[in-house]
């Protein structure tokens, strides 16, 4: 079977920025605080992601707060909780992509619906990037299905698998509520277990907020399912792994002193 991502990994501009990450990445890693304080560095990533993921959802808190744990918002506290697990579902993540997306959403979305981690079988009203209606539920169960397959087979590189993830379950909203926590949860989960950020390092969330508009108008060009627009969501997404190693960068710089 030929795997689709392999046509959207070649599309204009996807290998040049693919790779630009990539060496991002690499250089990140070579950054000499982390011979001894890669744990350190993780945590503080895994909690601007959080923080940042959430501001993302409409629910932005300060920083500090948010480190000292007063800062009980349960979008916050959802962001968190998610971004804590990626560890250890990443092992199973392509062998059992539904039961870890299943397991993300229980922990994004606990305090946010009474039944946290079952696809919804209903149409939702959630839109909070403004992306029009969500697909029906026959509709998104069968995309999932793809999505499920492709997490489990696809070779094409880590950035275009995970940019593929993220949107999908941006765009679907397959649970109804928390799918913006679950979907930038998913891409980085994907960055890790396909090696491309083994250590979970880069803040990718942070990059995404820190492009602003550019992030839900990317998926507005993901949406029009075109060569062009879905080119357009991917170089995104490579943009958002470079700023999130500049972020993590400043960490380590921060360390140092």
């Amino acid at each position: 079977m030929s795997d689709p991502l392999t046509a959207i990994a070649g599309l204009p501009g996807v290998p040049e920025a693919v790779q630009e990450a990539r060496e991002a990445v690499d250089r990140l890693y070579r950054h000499r605080v982390l011979r001894r304080r890669s744990p350190e560095v993780s945590a503080e990533s895994a909690l601007r992601g959080a923080r940042a993921s959430a501001a993302i959802e409409g629910v932005d808190v300060p920083l500090e707060p948010l480190r000292t744990g007063e800062v009980t918002d349960p979008v916050v506290q959802g962001a968190l909780r998610a971004s804590a697990e990626l560890g250890r579902l990443a092992p199973t993540w392509r062998s059992a992509p539904r039961q870890v997306l299943a397991r993300l959403h229980a922990l994004a979305a606990a305090g946010l619906t009474a039944d946290p981690g079952r696809p919804r079988t209903e149409p939702t009203t959630a839109d909070p990037l403004g992306l029009g209606p969500a697909p029906g539920p026959e509709e998104t169960a069968a995309r999932m299905s793809a999505l499920a397959g492709l997490v489990a087979n696809s070779t094409a590189p880590a950035l275009v698998l995970a940019a593929i993830v993220h949107a999908e379950l941006a765009v679907l909203r397959p649970f109804g509520v928390a799918d913006g926590l679950v979907a930038r949860a998913a891409e980085r989960l994907t960055l890790v277990d396909l090696g491309l950020d083994p250590k979970s390092l880069a803040a990718v969330e942070v990059g995404h907020a820190d492009l602003g508009d550019a992030y839900a108008e990317g998926l507005r060009a993901y949406l029009t399912g075109t060569g062009e627009g879905v080119g357009t969501w991917v170089r995104h997404c490579a943009s958002a792994v470079v700023y999130g190693v500049r972020e993590t960068t400043a960490i380590c710089e921060a360390m140092s002193r």
